[in-house]
């Protein structure tokens, strides 16, 4: 079949770096990852990212440059793309970038969500059509804006013999639900390994805890994980979503009294995730037969030990089984939210994020 081209540019919540795949929409219209491309972030740009998490001097200034910056980045991994796949840029319909979330405020109050990338500037070094703002339309339709990819999960993953979840577990962890006679739900649980690997960060010197071999040397602290958990957000119904406007290092000092040791905290951390996900899951899908787990959070193996003895009367696996890598399902999931737009597609999906009826997602800039 001719092949149908598209490219997925996805940085998430974690700030390692740029995730960007090569999809073929030419099988039947079902994704098929041709090439895959990470760009990690230098340590710079990670700390310029995360203060602009907050309030500060000169954001705007610094939130375009930055945006600037990262749209040079993504040019660099398409790229990269093309290079490897030995194709030119009019040979790809158009790429879906996420860009760098630093503001995620979907409260009836607040409502908005800032992402940064400069759209413009990367179809002009690309000279491919961009699709981006992927969130805003969703959000002015009453929804949380996020998250966005159960709709790509749905397309995907449903099986008509098979009640299943998809957990993605990157910095936030998020779910979702997947049954042949009923609407697709999902919603964020919470933290996924962001706070985990600021901790990580702070007391180690590493980026993140490979495998969880640092949690496994400590003890979980009952009393801290239920400081943890008594967080509004575990207890409010779905649709819900988050992010470091939440949860960050500020929440996590907050909790402590300063004589944990680092280890035990990083266990308790880990617990939270889990802890997060399983309840999810037992309390509103107890059917569920599979989970199977994309994100970061699928390479640590302690986790993913604990999250199968926590879940033992279900299958826990990865989406590797289900023919997408781990590492690359949301960057595939924004490369179909592209094909979306230019099909004029709905991307949402009002039952998962509380949008009032279904809408096409992201603004269009042509090559």
């Amino acid at each position: 079949m001719e092949s149908e081209y598209y490219i997925g540019i996805m940085s998430g919540t974690s700030l390692d770096g740029v995730d960007a795949v090569l999809v073929d929409f030419g099988d039947n219209h079902r994704a098929s990852c041709i090439e895959t491309f990470f760009s990690p972030f230098d340590n710079t740009l990670r700390s310029r990212l995360l203060a602009l998490h907050h309030s500060g001097e000169d954001e705007l200034n610094k939130a375009a440059l930055i945006s600037n910056q990262l749209s040079h980045q993504y040019a660099r991994a398409v790229t990269h793309l093309l290079i490897d796949s030995a194709l030119a840029p009019r040979n790809v319909i158009a790429i879906g970038c996420h860009g760098q979330t630093v503001r995620h405020c979907p409260e009836i109050d607040q409502r908005y969500t800032i992402q940064l990338v400069n759209a413009a500037l990367l179809a002009e070094l690309t000279e491919i059509t961009v699709i981006a703002d992927f969130r805003s339309r969703d959000l002015a339709a009453g929804g949380q804006g996020a998250p966005l990819v159960p709709a790509f999960h749905k397309a995907m993953f449903m099986d008509s013999n098979s009640r299943r979840i998809i957990m993605n577990i990157g910095g936030i962890a998020n779910l979702t639900y997947l049954d042949a006679k009923k609407p697709v739900s999902g919603f964020d649980c919470g933290p996924g390994n962001l706070l985990m690997d600021a901790w990580c960060l702070q007391h180690t010197g590493q980026s993140y805890d490979k495998n969880g071999q640092w949690a496994a040397t400590g003890q979980v602290i009952p009393a801290l994980l239920e400081r943890f958990l008594s967080a509004d957000f575990f207890t409010c119904a779905p649709p819900k979503s988050t992010g470091r406007d939440l949860f960050n290092f500020k929440w996590l000092e907050g909790h402590l009294q300063g004589n944990e040791s680092p280890e035990d905290v990083q266990a308790t951390l880990m617990q939270l995730t889990i802890t997060s996900i399983t309840h999810s899951i037992k309390q509103l899908y107890p059917a569920v037969e599979a989970v199977y787990v994309c994100g970061g959070g699928a390479h640590n193996l302690q986790m993913m030990n604990h999250l199968k003895n926590a879940l033992s009367d279900m299958k826990v696996a990865v989406t590797d089984e289900l023919g997408v890598q781990a590492d690359w399902v949301e960057a595939c999931a924004f490369a179909w939210l592209a094909r979306q737009a230019i099909l004029k597609q709905p991307g949402n999906i009002p039952s998962v994020t509380g949008a009032k009826e279904e809408r096409i997602l992201g603004a269009i800039y042509s090559a």
